[in-house]
């Protein structure tokens, strides 16, 4: 381990990539599709959101090396149901959540933590107010592979960064703890495109541990696909434009068996949270994807769980 705790800093990035199944299959492969994404959505003229490092990740994987990162090598546009419109939708979540976070930041929370990080580089690219301290949790393939881009194109963070390889079907409490977390600070949690792929146990205990080491005026955003789709959605452009074009499965990937009510969970714990559909903040910012027949995107909820601060003390104004 290194200052950064990711084992192996540096070296070369396209070699790590080849032998590194982090990246080149499965659940590591779908963070260079929202990478991608996230590149083709900074080169936009109405861009919704911007990392100037997705694209860095996307040529630096063999699996991922050819696809686009800027509008212009997506002929078909937002009708393409790949780069155009899941690749929109991709744009706009993370706009929708980097507001989140920062909201949570400018009222003064000021530990983050991104479960699930993935190739995602917010610690980087988002203006932090001083004193913030994000947190990356996520595999140890994923984050070597990470750390070598990032060294190679010399990323510098915004806020203090720590990251913390861990699995996060399992027990990550202490790794986190001895990480430099303090559960007794309200923190600002994000769970982005992490419980899709979630057994329903594994989505139980991270919410539990969530909920136990969440001190008052804490937050956590995710996002859910409750219930399986009917058959005529699962035919959908989109999934098929991954399975064939990107060579991910998204539905296989999914967990298929009855989902947990986590929004359900939080408010009997206490949590206030609220469901919103992608098409909401597509009206919000007036790009993002629309409502379509047998949609894939119809069913995705982004929640938001606050849990209320501490009512003011004896003598407090």
């Amino acid at each position: 381990m290194d200052r950064t705790g990711v084992p192996g800093r540096g070296g070369d990035v396209r070699a790590a990539a080849g032998v590194n199944p982090a990246v080149a299959a499965g659940v590591g492969r779908t963070a260079l599709l929202v990478a991608a994404a996230r590149a083709i959505e900074t080169h936009r003229p109405d861009a919704l959101a911007q990392d100037p490092f997705a694209e860095h990740f996307v040529r630096a994987a063999p699996a991922s090396a050819g696809w686009p990162v800027r509008p212009e090598q997506v002929p078909a546009g937002e009708a393409d149901p790949l780069w155009g419109r899941l690749g929109r939708y991709f744009g706009l979540r993370t706009r929708v959540l980097d507001d989140h976070l920062l909201r949570a930041a400018r009222q003064g929370v000021r530990q983050v933590v991104l479960l699930g990080a993935g190739l995602d580089c917010r610690a980087f690219r988002l203006d932090w107010p001083p004193g913030c301290v994000v947190h990356e949790v996520d595999t140890a393939g994923m984050l070597t592979f990470k750390q070598a881009v990032l060294d190679r194109v010399g990323a510098v963070p915004t806020a203090r960064r720590r990251v913390l390889a861990a699995d996060l079907r399992l027990d990550w409490s202490e790794a986190l703890r001895a990480a430099g977390f303090h559960a007794a600070a309200p923190t600002a949690w994000l769970a982005e495109g992490l419980l899709l792929y979630l057994p329903a146990a594994a989505e139980r205990r991270l919410v539990d541990t969530i909920d136990r080491l969440s001190a008052p005026g804490s937050s956590l955003a995710y996002e859910v696909k409750p219930g399986v789709e009917a058959p005529r959605v699962r035919a959908s452009p989109v999934y098929a434009a991954a399975r064939q074009r990107a060579g991910i499965d998204l539905l296989a990937l999914f967990d298929g068996g009855p989902r947990p009510d986590t929004a359900g969970d939080l408010t009997a714990r206490g949590w206030t949270v609220t469901a919103r559909t992608p098409f909401d903040f597509t009206a919000v910012h007036g790009r993002g994807p629309r409502p379509e027949p047998d949609d894939a995107l119809a069913a995705n909820r982004w929640c938001f769980a606050t849990r209320p601060p501490l009512p003011p003390g004896p003598g407090t104004r």
